[in-house]
């Protein structure tokens, strides 16, 4: 495998990749989906347990996978930078596929959080867009401005028909993120008849990640909040019929 990060054109902002080695006893791994993991943090700074963790979920299953650290905190997460960063990482991915063992018509994002938020504006706004986006207890409504580092744009009304299918997973008792964001958007992407795939559960603290024992520390909350990990199985079934990689 290698691992490395790239410095990107904003500062402090880079795409760390890790790309699984081709093996010829695996020839139809010769060309990858890949996948964009954009962690969230409120746009204050980009958090650990929604990023390399989630990365290697998908490695495990045969993707190429890039995180980007985009431009956070206060005077530097200013709209559009992050968009910006998105794009560039995007952009670098596609441009660099042959390199880097990618296909290009299967290159999925997944953000959370704030970084949901950028996920969405990458697939709504972007100037080059995901094949597929997974948003996990994404901010979606102006109103979550207040907790932001930085005022963004609500994106429920910014869905059209070139947004590419989505999932999107949440919590009803997420006391950060309120359902309603998830429930705007799902209705947007309806209205605009662009398929979607949404998993609500009912128990689950905000940023649950992957919900595993390397993102809890404590095994209460790991308990808790175990349930919530199913989303990864049924992202990775969701995206594997829209990639054909099954």
């Amino acid at each position: 495998m290698k691992v490395f990060t790239l410095d990107l054109t904003n500062e402090d902002v880079t795409l760390t990749a890790y790309i699984p080695d081709y093996s010829q006893e695996m020839p139809h791994l010769e060309k990858r989906p890949a996948i964009l993991v954009i962690p969230g943090g409120g746009y204050f700074m980009c958090s650990d347990r929604e990023a390399e963790p989630v990365a290697l979920a998908f490695m495990n299953k045969g993707y190429a996978a890039f995180v980007l650290g985009y431009s956070v905190g206060k005077g530097k997460a200013t709209f559009p930078k992050p968009l910006n960063d998105a794009e560039e990482a995007l952009e670098l991915i596609y441009k660099n596929a042959e390199e880097w063992g990618v296909d290009t018509a299967r290159i999925a994002a997944i953000g959370f959080s704030a970084g949901g938020h950028l996920c969405a504006s990458l697939g709504t706004m972007g100037r080059i867009r995901p094949a597929a986006c997974i948003l996990g207890y994404p901010c979606i409504l102006d109103s979550m401005n207040a907790i932001l580092a930085e005022p963004m744009p609500g994106l429920e009304d910014k869905v059209d028909e070139k947004t590419p299918a989505t999932f999107i997973f949440a919590s009803c008792e997420d006391g950060c993120v309120p359902i309603e964001n998830s429930i705007k958007f799902m209705a947007a992407l309806n209205e605009h008849k662009v398929p979607f795939e949404v998993h609500i559960y009912e128990k689950g603290y905000h940023g649950f990640s992957t919900s595993d024992r390397v993102v809890y520390s404590k095994n209460e909350d790991y308990e808790y909040n175990k349930d919530t990990a199913t989303w990864v199985n049924l992202c990775l079934t969701w995206l594997g019929k829209r990639f054909d990689f099954r």
